[in-house]
């Protein structure tokens, strides 16, 4: 059965879903990284992280976090609720990696005296470029209220993520989160969006530092699908499929 392609991102696919306000999101194995200027694939990543995200989600929603996840449907696709998404991603920093480490010269690995939230605006032609709440109240990506409702559920998400993780010897550098408008109705409340795996957070093993995420892709060190696996194992998600059985169908054009 073809369905309706809603949307294509660099790692996901949004089709239309068998109700109306919801979508499935089918997870690619494909990677980039620099705003797009680098792509690859690292066999079997949609599978790990429709499996890590699912879990996630789950645990949050159990806290009273709102997501857009409803269930997974398969190996590689999720069911999740159709919301409006505001173009702002929020950056939740718990460690000195990645720009904030090159931008204030800071030694990567740091610990911050405090978690920093940052804004990017979600705009690959841009190069997802920092913004402050001044440029997000003037361009009116979102509402003052929304904003704040972000960035108390990202605090509130880095707070239980990072407990989580340490659980599992992980440490939990940094994290982006989108978020989106859902309407029920008249009410509109803020979720979270999108997913929550390796792509998108930095998680580094606690005793070693050894980086397990995509930074490993990032910056050519190897072992990519080896990292996302032991990140899968550690939250005991692993899928039982052997990478080799993890390739998926190609996605008709």
């Amino acid at each position: 059965m073809r369905r309706r392609r809603i949307y294509e991102g660099k790692s996901k696919v949004l089709f239309e879903g068998p109700q109306p306000g919801t979508l499935v999101q089918y997870f690619k194995d494909d990677a980039s990284a620099f705003n797009n200027k680098k792509k690859g694939v690292i066999t079997g990543k949609g599978v790990l992280n429709n499996r890590i995200s699912e879990y996630l989600m789950l645990r949050l929603a159990e806290i009273g976090v709102p997501t857009h996840f409803v269930r997974r449907l398969n190996m590689r696709e999720q069911l999740v609720r159709e919301v409006e998404i505001i173009p702002v991603e929020v950056m939740v920093r718990n460690v000195a990696a990645g720009s904030i480490a090159k931008r204030l010269g800071l030694e990567k690995g740091t610990n911050l005296p405090r978690p920093i939230v940052e804004y990017y605006l979600n705009n690959d032609d841009l190069g997802d470029p920092m913004v402050s709440e001044e440029h997000i109240a003037a361009f009116n990506w979102a509402g003052t209220q929304d904003l704040d409702d972000m960035v108390q559920l990202a605090l509130r998400v880095n707070d239980f993520l990072s407990g989580l993780f340490l659980g599992v010897g992980l440490k939990l550098v940094d994290f982006k989160l989108e978020f989106g408008r859902l309407w029920d109705d008249e009410e509109m409340r803020i979720v979270i969006a999108d997913e929550i795996s390796p792509d998108s957070c930095r998680l580094w093993d606690l005793k070693t530092n050894e980086c397990l995420d995509k930074d490993r892709f990032r910056h050519d060190m190897g072992r990519v699908e080896e990292a996302y696996q032991e990140v899968a194992r550690r939250l005991g998600v692993l899928p039982e499929a052997a990478p080799v059985d993890m390739k998926g169908p190609k996605l008709v054009r």
